[in-house]
């Protein structure tokens, strides 16, 4: 799930993109437009874990190689996502998003028309690389849209596209590929990513950035107002800007990167353990608990409610306290898998745990993320925010790699074992990385 992004913070600004006047009006109509682009992006991407018996069936390949898919995806993002974020920094972003928008919805015709397993992993290469580069563009492109202060509540809005992909994209084309087949589910998810693309384009202020070629007025202007906001605030700016912050007395090597790496290790870990078992969680409902295909996409949309609410719990009750969050939520994920995977057959304690876990899990990506930017120092909060991108996707990939290697050797029973033991890896990690933490702390 590949909707944390770096943020790249921009000077001080008047919420269109120019540094230095007075601020105008929040600009909601664009963040929305941001946010239905990050949820049909994400719905793109978690698809085929709803449809994966339907596709299974349909190309005559198994469970396994469809939910290889999602690691095709994760892995092109991965590889590709900043090179290609480097080759096109000098392109207006407003143009990227829309054109990222219209290669997604080719990949999804791709997928839809796809005569055979390897032409349809052809269009999931092709799909990862736009979102690898959507990524890299849009935590950014909401940054620059309003003034500092507000940076925080516009990302939020923004990001909250990817929790609605869960919530509702995800659960609802599951249950319109039911019902039409899982070719017409991904014809109209390109349709709408065509319609978002238009939405993009009429509604999505333009912004300046800093790859972009200016004018020497507008260099000059940049750049008091970026040496204002340092001086007032600290502020960073672009990565390659960090080391102009530096003085002399500043050790080269950063000493909160050891933290980093661990902290990003544990997303990792983390994130291949889940996906090792929700990429496949479809037959797992439908063989394991004994449901009825018809009711995969209702689970899948009660999963999702429960994880809007853990990442409310996550900005509200566990914000002030990630650490605490990330103990109790990987405590709660591990435990309610065990109990679904030892009650799978009894419906109502099974439909309870798969609830809870979803709620548990909902947590844990904010609060990962949290807890690394209060770690990195901030001069390397944007590289730490790099690395953490790269360990979620490579996560992705990796799970759904381990489920499939799982299902072809040992079977399904094998999978929510997998999870639980890479949970309690994690969970140790967790409090090591703390007292780390407070060692360099002291």
């Amino acid at each position: 799930m590949s909707f944390t992004a770096p943020i790249t913070l921009p000077p001080l600004g008047d919420g269109q993109g120019r540094p230095g006047s007075t601020p105008g009006p929040f600009p909601w109509v664009g963040l929305i437009a941001l946010a239905a682009a990050v949820f049909l992006s994400v719905t793109s991407e978690m698809l085929p874990t709803g449809l994966l018996p339907d596709m299974s069936r349909s190309l005559g390949v198994s469970e396994a190689q469809v939910g290889l898919l999602v690691s095709w995806f994760a892995f092109t993002v991965v590889l590709t996502s900043t090179s290609l974020a480097h080759l096109t920094r000098r392109l207006p972003r407003h143009g990227l998003i829309v054109l990222v928008l219209v290669v997604l919805a080719v990949s999804n015709v791709l997928t839809a028309v796809a005569p055979n397993y390897a032409f349809m992993v052809g269009g999931r290469i092709l799909g990862g690389m736009a979102h690898g580069l959507f990524w890299a563009v849009v935590g950014a492109y909401a940054a620059h849209l309003v003034p500092r202060e507000q940076i925080g509540r516009a990302v939020a809005i923004t990001v909250s596209g990817g929790t609605l992909a869960f919530v509702l994209g995800v659960p609802l084309a599951t249950a319109a590929g039911h019902l039409l087949g899982w070719r017409l589910s991904f014809i109209a998810l390109a349709v709408l990513m065509l319609l978002g693309a238009v939405v993009v384009w009429r509604f999505l202020p333009h912004v300046s950035h800093y790859g972009a070629r200016r004018t020497d007025a507008e260099a000059t202007e940049a750049t008091e107002a970026t040496e204002a906001a340092e001086a007032a605030a600290l502020a960073a700016a672009e990565p390659a800007a960090v080391p102009a912050l530096e003085t002399a007395a500043e050790p080269r090597r950063d000493p909160t990167m050891p933290a980093v790496i661990l902290l990003c290790s544990i997303t990792a870990l983390t994130m291949v353990g889940h996906y090792t078992f929700y990429t496949y969680i479809a037959p797992f409902l439908i063989d394991g608990m004994g449901v009825d295909g018809a009711a995969v996409a209702p689970l899948l949309f009660a999963y999702g409610i429960a994880g809007a609410v853990g990442l409310v719990l996550s900005g509200t009750v566990f914000g002030p306290r990630p650490q605490l969050g990330l103990v109790i939520g990987i405590a709660v994920s591990a435990i309610s898998v065990s109990v679904l995977a030892l009650f799978a057959s009894t419906l109502p304690v099974a439909i309870g745990a798969f609830v809870l876990w979803g709620l548990a899990f909902g947590t844990l990506p904010p609060l990962l993320q949290t807890r690394l930017l209060r770690t990195a120092s901030r001069r390397i909060r944007d590289t730490a925010s790099a690395i953490y991108t790269t360990a979620f996707n490579a996560g992705i990939g990796g799970g759904a790699l381990l489920g499939a290697a799982l299902l072809n050797t040992v079977g399904m029973p094998a999978v929510p074992l997998a999870y639980i033991g890479i949970l309690s890896l994690a969970f140790v990690l967790v409090i090591v990385s703390h007292a780390v933490t407070c060692r360099r702390a002291v």
